[in-house]
């Protein structure tokens, strides 16, 4: 899709359709006030009939608007005006993108920045609603013989600022959003695919395909051999029962004029299938397991959005990927294992495996130095009971850091909610056998939290944070699939420091 900026009035749009905005109780939006009294109150008609309420994400389409160059005139409802804030701006975009392009309009002109500068600086508003735009009309039919979803009518977008003045920003922010938008797509891409094709090999293509398109990333692949001299035994312990081929995958970004230092490095947990192991899981759903390495799809989303953007900062990606299945070379429960840090493992769960194969990319990650380290991962399945599908679950061992990404969720829509780190939560990873267990003694309480303790075990070198992307990483139901959650939140997050640093420097 095509996306521009401009800067005119409503009313003198030669475009398929013009999009305005009607608040609860049929209030008329600035453009919206503007084409009706050009139309000599054709609107205001139609909303005091009460064709068009105003309710948050309504449409109504007008053909035949007088004394307005545009074919059609889209209404959106925006909800109640002091209500209208940053997710509802997306919903109203969406709701307009959708009904669009299932009506065979080519082309249309947004009117709804407006509504929201006087809270929200405008590029904020052109950013989001590229990448609300962006999750529409996104569509996964390349492996269907049949396309029912092949045609795409809506080819082109513009997004209109209340003034020329404003049109430089706007097209950074509008570059901006595009980047984090195919970031999203390709990782949503990635995440789709079925593990029969989605395998580790597949996601070692897709990071030396990031390394073909753009000179500031490099890219260097382990194989079994190599994993095994580098002695990650928690890694190889979950890759055991699987008959295809691990690979850890390490990324680096480093554009012109950045010295390689201390990098911030991303790690993105690579299980491309997991059946739970010997501790199989029920076969109920099972099939969702193909997104399990949906945190190695948000790290190779966020590479490409970067590279597209070119920060100055430096960036490493890990990503340990393997398939979890039981077979008769598969780990068992009881079984303890040495890590790449040295501590043993007693894995008393083979489905607790996550945590596993991050601990040693954790472990490995002390090799960069890091400044800061986030590892992205569908760790547990208590991190959906605890906040649903809204927000990715936040940890630490700094505060500060933790911090600064649950602002960048809600800067970006892509939310995150902290969580308490005590020391009393990772008593019960204690084993009788080895250094620790993977799984806590306590069952199923704070499963989400004891992981994190379990995960913060490897960390101890250097500020870290694990958001668990369990329950917005992909959505069931009619809407299945990946959603490239938190690529936006992530992205948002590295951009933010690079400006922080770039304000120390002055």
């Amino acid at each position: 899709m095509e996306f521009t900026i401009k800067s005119g009035s409503p009313e003198k749009q030669r475009t398929a359709c013009v999009v305005v905005g009607i608040f609860e109780s049929r209030k008329l939006s600035l453009s919206a006030e503007r084409i009706d009294r050009v139309s000599k109150g054709y609107i205001s008609d139609i909303v005091r009939h009460g064709d068009m309420e105003g309710y948050l994400g309504s449409t109504l389409m007008l053909y035949n608007v007088p004394n307005i160059l545009a074919d059609r005139v889209l209404l959106v409802g925006l909800g109640r005006e002091r209500d209208f804030k940053d997710m509802e701006f997306r919903q109203a975009i969406k709701s307009a993108v959708k009904l669009l392009n299932e009506t065979g309009a080519y082309e249309a002109v947004f009117f709804l920045t407006e509504e929201k500068v006087r809270r929200r600086e405008l590029g904020w508003c052109i950013e989001h609603a590229v990448i609300a735009a962006g999750e529409v009309v996104y569509s996964f039919n390349h492996l269907k013989t049949e396309n029912s979803d092949v045609r795409r009518p809506l080819r082109k977008i513009t997004f209109s600022v209340p003034m020329r003045s404003d049109l430089p920003v706007a097209e950074v922010m509008m570059a901006r959003g595009i980047a984090t938008a195919e970031g999203i797509e390709f990782a949503r891409d990635i995440a789709n695919n079925p593990a029969n094709l989605c395998t580790p090999e597949y996601l070692t293509e897709m990071a030396r395909m990031l390394e073909s398109m753009y000179k500031e990333i490099s890219v260097t692949i382990l194989n079994r051999a190599e994993i095994e001299a580098e002695k990650m035994g928690a890694f190889l312990a979950v890759a055991k029962g699987s008959e295809v081929e691990p690979y850890f995958i390490v990324l680096r970004y480093t554009p012109a004029g950045v010295q390689k230092t201390s990098p911030t490095v991303l790690v993105g947990k690579g299980i491309t299938f997991d059946s739970g192991g010997i501790s199989l899981k029920p076969a109920a759903d099972m099939d969702h397991m193909k997104f399990d390495m949906s945190g190695a799809a948000a790290v190779l989303g966020v590479f490409r959005a970067i590279a597209d953007l070119k920060p100055s900062i430096d960036l490493v990606g890990l990503i340990p990927a393997c398939e979890n299945m039981p077979s008769g070379r598969a780990t068992k429960p009881g079984d303890v294992v040495t890590s790449l840090s040295g501590k043993t493992i007693e894995i008393l769960n083979t489905d607790a495996e996550g945590r596993l194969i991050l601990a040693d990319a954790l472990t490995y990650a002390e090799r960069f130095s890091p400044e800061a380290v986030v590892d992205i991962a569908t760790l547990t399945g208590a991190m959906v009971v605890a906040l649903g599908h809204e927000a990715a679950g936040a940890f630490g061992n700094n505060d500060t850091l933790v911090r600064s990404l649950v602002n960048a969720g809600e800067e970006s829509a892509d939310r995150a909610w902290s969580f308490p780190m005590w020391s009393e939560y990772g008593e019960g990873l204690k084993s009788h056998f080895a250094d620790m267990a993977n799984i806590g003694s306590g069952g199923r309480a704070a499963g989400s939290i004891v992981a994190a303790q379990f995960l913060s075990k490897f960390a101890g070198k250097y500020n870290w944070a694990h958001l668990d992307i369990a329950g917005v990483a992909y959505k069931e139901g009619k809407e299945k699939g990946a959603t490239g959650r938190p690529v936006s939140l992530l992205v948002t997050w590295l951009l933010n420091r690079e400006d922080r640093e770039n304000e120390a420097m002055g």
